[in-house]
């Protein structure tokens, strides 16, 4: 079925069977839940200071104030939520002042059923940190700061929530315009000779929708989903748009691209004893031929963990794999003997082929057909819950990048916390965390004031 035909269904099924969908599984988005209370208004937010950077290419990679206002309504069904951020400072040493809108929706909801509109923040899956089932929400990459929950982007979207039980509910999400995570290739440092222009994003159409569906159980012993998705990956690499020799050497120019693709997962979380046992995996598939370098192999990505809690001590350890069935190793052009005009040239051009191929491979983790890596954090809350102390860690295995990310803060009183932290990431030549350290390396601090 072609998913202009399935997203008009999901959009009637919405609109004249308000019993057929309910409340989704949104890890951080708002949970709005049936009342028969008097109407409700409520307003928080906070003020907020913060710095990154001490890096290698930039002193202040970020430095900026900050105001959030969240705000929200309920009146019998009728449901709103708002969360607006102004931001003003600098980033990449270019002075900004910016508008962020996180949520802005509204909608009914009834106690068997959700229907709400407009810009959200889906998030799927159990797992912490490395979530494959999680296809919907798109990631500000570059945006750094203290908190990796800033990345987080909306997407406008119609979502409907089915409460078939207490135990069980099923989520469908119809999201008719395409939003892609934000990459600032540009600013990595990979060579004089390489330009990136912007991407073309897809034609705003039903046609170029996207459409998820997730059944989620809630059981004493166990909890797990089943989710689907069918539309364009916020998760893109790059194509090459051209290829200069007007100087006598190559000037590459690349240019983001974007890929559709079909997903099933599954997710579950299994108590045992003190110890959660947690776990993903996704069937992404995908259509892709030797030329379009930006678009990975189908594939399979799982995360499997354990996360131990003493008291106000947690432990987490994960394993993150990947495994492309159709993998095959990239073939290094042989420089021509003996030599000619005609063969150099050949042999430039299938060079440059092969490094973007290889480069766009590093993005999805498809150097080998399997991927390896872990990932460790651990958390103490002290002090009565005013001191936190927090270490993540990464390694990969598969090609020997590592991240390591401490962090501390201290809640002073009156609604004023501070934080602090360090981000450090290293790979080898040519690995993502080589090209992306000297940018995203860095110390961070800030103050923030709740009300």
């Amino acid at each position: 079925m072609r998913i202009k035909m399935i997203l008009s269904l999901a959009f009637v099924l919405c609109l004249y069977h308000p019993d057929l969908f309910s409340q989704g599984l949104f890890e951080t988005a708002s949970k709005p839940s049936f009342s028969d209370g008097n109407p409700s208004f409520s307003m928080n937010g906070y003020v907020r200071g913060s710095a990154y950077g001490a890096g290698e290419v930039y002193d202040y990679t970020h430095l900026f104030g900050e105001i959030s206002l969240k705000a929200g309504f309920k009146s019998g069904l009728f449901r709103f939520q708002s969360d607006l951020r102004v931001r003003s400072g600098h980033e990449y040493e270019e002075a900004r002042t910016e508008t962020e809108i996180k949520e802005a929706w509204a909608g009914v909801s009834t106690p068997s059923f959700d229907l709400f509109f407009g810009e959200q923040i889906a998030d799927w899956g159990r797992t912490d940190g490395f979530n494959p089932t999680n296809n919907i929400r798109p990631t500000n990459y570059f945006f750094l700061s203290g908190n990796p929950d800033d990345q987080k982007m909306p997407n406008l979207m119609l979502r409907t929530v089915w409460r078939i039980s207490s135990q069980i509910d099923w989520e469908i999400i119809a999201i008719p315009v395409f939003r892609p995570s934000v990459y600032r290739y540009d600013l990595l440092q990979m060579g004089d000779d390489v330009r990136f222009i912007h991407s073309v994003l897809p034609e705003r159409s039903f046609e170029n929708g996207s459409l998820a569906s997730r059944l989620n159980m809630e059981f004493s012993r166990i909890g797990f989903s089943l989710s689907w998705f069918n539309g364009y990956d916020p998760f893109y690499g790059f194509r090459i748009a051209g290829i200069n020799w007007d100087t006598g050497k190559p000037i590459i120019t690349y240019q983001p691209d974007f890929y559709r693709k079909n997903s099933f997962g599954l997710d579950f979380a299994l108590p045992i004893g003190p110890v959660i046992w947690r776990g993903e995996g996704v069937y992404n598939q995908t259509e892709a031929s030797d030329e379009d370098i930006h678009i990975p192999r189908s594939h399979f990505s799982y995360v499997s963990g354990l996360e131990w809690m003493a008291g106000n001590f947690t432990l987490l350890a994960q394993y993150v794999g990947n495994f492309t069935p159709g993998f095959h190793e990239l073939t290094e052009p042989i420089y021509p003997d003996p030599i000619s005009f005609e063969g150099l040239s050949k042999y430039a051009n299938d060079q440059i082929m092969y490094q973007s191929a290889r480069y766009n491979r590093a993005i999805f983790r498809q150097q080998e057909k399997f991927h390896h890596a872990l990932s460790a954090a651990v958390n103490a809350t002290l002090l009565r819950e005013t001191l936190t102390l927090e270490c993540a860690a990464y390694y990969d295995f598969t090609t020997e990048e590592y991240l390591v990310r401490p962090r501390v803060e201290l809640k002073i009183g009156n609604g004023l916390s501070v934080m602090a932290g360090y981000s450090l990431m290293q790979g080898p030549d040519s690995t993502l965390f080589h090209y992306a350290s000297p940018l995203m390396n860095g110390a961070f601090l800030e103050f923030k004031a709740t009300f």
